[in-house]
């Protein structure tokens, strides 16, 4: 099996290594590595934007690319988080608690060399992990039936809309809108149309470019108007004297890397966790095993090593189970997920045997990226510091005009321009309310093929339900859904009881 994966790993590096791939790699990490800088831009915004550039890109380029702009992006969080105290996206918040105190004493460099070579140490395990896993799962899901395959897509659904970002109920509810846009156009064996309202240009359905550029570019775009204000850079200054651990630094760093690789690996195969929770749960593990819990808050290289470990090992991971079973685990892999799908790459059980190029090439480029971000890190950090300084006026804007001309080029159709403003509107007032869009596009992107496997379940069965639970493989996975829910009831309540006697207090008591 070793020398198997050795001889497929080594037909991938041919692939990654080959010009116009490498080249497709460094622009990938280096987008990424920009995005990750800037607050508000993030991977998913990126990557929506370019995807309608790759429809022309051969597919293997094309995935190496976005894939690249999404692990890139979380070197970049880290150097926001470190050296300004800002968390510029949600896995880099837990990084400020210790990297920007770390600054204050001088150390920033320091904090950002062992967040680099803790992220490499992540990353290298989470690729390694992608290579003798998902042979294993593509093996496991050829025995899978109709049944199965919808159960574990329910729970993948209801993972990543419960550990989203806020509240579980809102998570469902968009989970939900992402399943019935994901329904509109035409019926997959009636062929009627749907939810298209007389609408012919809706019979195609809603395409995914229109509705990852209007929920993750406009939104974010009306979101942002408003700040005017730039962030002032002046003091931050770091040479590569500075970025020099100590031995001492190693030290203390050698267990907490991988610890936090260990967590991080065993939560991107939790469907929904994503490297925010991954991120949280191992700063929470240093600190639950640290001899001085106290130091943590204040400066601890342990808390700045764990955290960044823990995001780049799942990062990686989480491309297991979206190769090996087609199941995203949160919304910027189900936005890969429809790229592959836009090139007409089915991803799951089939897609190691069919399309070895893209697998292989994809899991050599990971490493290949990932050695191109530490080269692009250490003598770039002021340059990336500075992009901080550019102002919203200018970016925003720009970012707006080529969100139109990407929509146009897909098919040179306006109302698909149309589609993407009105789709931005709703995701700003969304927003606005307080509901997160990622797993809208979650539920879109596998709702059709939920759909489908529980069609199909209905009648191998001749319409019986209990074929859901006769199968051995999806009653584990339909408990495993009623787990879930169950918890997120428990939590509910638990905090509802915390916060009753105040809210319980009488009106005269109040006064």
């Amino acid at each position: 099996m070793i020398a198997t994966a050795l001889l497929d790993l080594g037909h991938g590096f041919a692939v990654a290594l080959q010009p116009d791939n490498l080249l497709y790699c460094f622009m990938g990490v280096l987008i990424g590595q920009i995005v990750g800088v800037l607050p508000g831009m993030g991977a998913m915004a990126a990557i929506s934007l370019l995807l309608p550039l790759t429809f022309s890109m051969n597919p293997v380029a094309s995935i190496l690319m976005l894939s690249g702009i999404f692990y890139g992006s979380q070197y970049g969080g880290a150097i926001c988080s470190i050296l300004l105290n800002l968390p510029c996206h949600p896995p880099h918040a837990v990084t400020c608690l210790d990297g920007y105190p770390l600054t204050q004493q001088g150390k920033g460099g320091t904090a950002l060399m062992i967040t680099m070579i803790g992220s490499f140490i992540g990353a290298s395990f989470g690729v390694t992990e992608m290579i003798f896993f998902s042979p294993v799962l593509t093996k496991m899901a050829l025995q899978f039936g109709p049944a199965d395959i919808f159960s574990i897509m329910l729970l993948g659904l209801l993972a990543g809309s419960t550990m989203a970002k806020g509240s579980p109920i809102k998570g469902i509810a968009m989970t939900c809108l992402g399943l019935l846009l994901g329904m509109v156009g035409l019926d997959i064996y009636t062929g009627a149309p749907r939810f298209a309202f007389g609408v012919t240009k809706l019979f195609d359905g809603v395409p995914i470019v229109a509705l990852a550029l209007g929920m993750f570019g406009i939104a974010e775009f009306l979101k942002n108007m408003n700040r005017l204000t730039t962030i002032s850079t002046a003091n931050v200054k770091v040479s590569f004297r500075d970025m020099r651990p100590t031995r001492e630094d190693i030290k203390k760093s050698i267990f907490p890397w991988f610890r936090g690789t260990i967590v991080g690996s065993l939560c991107s195969l939790i469907p929904g966790t994503g490297p925010t929770i991954a991120s949280y749960v191992a700063y929470a593990v240093e600190k639950k095993t640290s001899k001085t819990p106290e130091r943590f808050g204040h400066g601890a290289i342990e808390g700045v090593a764990a955290p960044e470990a823990a995001t780049h090992s799942s990062v990686q991971g989480d491309f297991i189970p979206t190769m090996s079973l087609g199941i995203p685990g949160d919304a910027v892999m189900a936005l890969l997920l429809g790229a592959l799908i836009i090139h007409g790459i089915q991803p799951g059980p089939l897609l190691i045997g069919e399309h070895p190029d893209i697998f292989w090439g994809l899991i050599a480029s990971f490493w290949i990226g990932n050695i191109i971000l530490v080269f692009l890190n250490v003598p770039l950090i002021g340059l990336w510091v500075r992009l901080l300084s550019v102002p919203y006026r200018y970016l925003y804007p720009s970012a707006l005009f080529f969100i139109c001309i990407g929509v146009y080029s897909v098919n040179s159709s306006f109302f698909e321009v149309g589609e993407t403003l009105v789709i931005g509107v709703i995701g700003y007032g969304l927003l606005l309310l307080d509901f997160h869009p990622a797993p809208i596009l979650l539920g879109f992107v596998l709702g059709p093929r939920v759909e489908e496997n529980f069609r199909r379940a209905m009648i191998i069965s001749d319409g019986s339900f209990k074929t859901f639970v006769d199968r051995p493989i999806s009653a584990v996975f339909l408990a495993l859904c009623a787990l879930l829910i169950g918890l997120q009831i428990y939590f509910w309540r638990r905090r509802a009881r915390k916060e009753r006697p105040f809210s319980a207090l009488p009106f005269d008591a109040v006064l």
